[in-house]
């Protein structure tokens, strides 16, 4: 499995393929604005030769699902996200207007995605993580054969994810960070919908937010 990332619309929000050498791929919470950045994406898929089957969001928060119109009419694919995220699409035109960012609008989940199931594509898969607080039905995507985890507004390097915003929790932060996401090994790779890259163990050492701010709250 390959892991493709960019960095789309005024929020930095990072936007990733994955795919393998069957060219098979998933889209994961495309944060595209506009027709230039739609190609940016479009092309890079046309470059490699991919073959988009589908796409999840791990929430929808208007900064990941920017792009879900332009992708799903491009490539004629279906959208997959959580139940509970069904709020977050219904509010998105408002939400478009409060942060003032173009918005198209999104087509409704055809497939609802919960912990344990499983999402393949060629001859890769994830499986589905729940985990809760950032948004109410925020999920995550783990790899085990190549270790990585696609964590969304959960975890960031040396942070987390808001809890200020409509229908955040930060106790269900926290426990979805500590009973969940740090469950995985240390060396898994983690890729977050904003910043850089890091790792599980790098964050339970040195991610102060969850390591001692928050305790109180669990």
């Amino acid at each position: 499995m390959k892991i493709a990332q960019f960095t789309f619309n005024p929020f930095s929000e990072n936007t990733f393929l994955a795919f393998d050498d069957t060219r098979e791929c998933i889209i994961i919470d495309p944060g595209m604005t506009d027709a230039d950045e739609d190609k940016i994406l479009f092309d890079f898929i046309a470059e490699m030769e991919l073959r988009p089957i589908m796409v999840v969001n791990t929430h929808c928060h208007i900064d990941h699902i920017l792009g879900n119109s332009s992708v799903c009419d491009q490539y004629k694919i279906s959208l997959l996200a959580h139940r509970l995220e069904l709020p977050m699409l219904e509010r998105a035109p408002s939400a478009s207007l409060m942060w003032n960012v173009p918005y198209r609008l999104s087509p409704l989940p055809v497939q609802f995605l919960d912990e344990g199931d499983v999402v393949s594509f060629g001859n890769s898969h994830f499986r589905i993580l729940f985990v809760p607080g950032h948004s109410p039905g925020h999920i995550a995507l783990i790899n085990d054969e190549e270790k990585l985890v696609i964590s969304g507004d959960v975890l960031f390097r040396g942070s987390v994810g808001r809890v200020d915003l409509p229908m955040c929790n930060a106790g269900d932060l926290v426990k979805s960070i500590q009973e969940k996401i740090y469950k995985l090994p240390n060396d898994y790779s983690v890729y977050s919908g904003h910043g850089p890259e890091t790792t599980i163990g790098w964050e339970k050492e040195n991610n102060s937010f969850v390591r001692s701010n928050w305790q109180g709250l669990i």
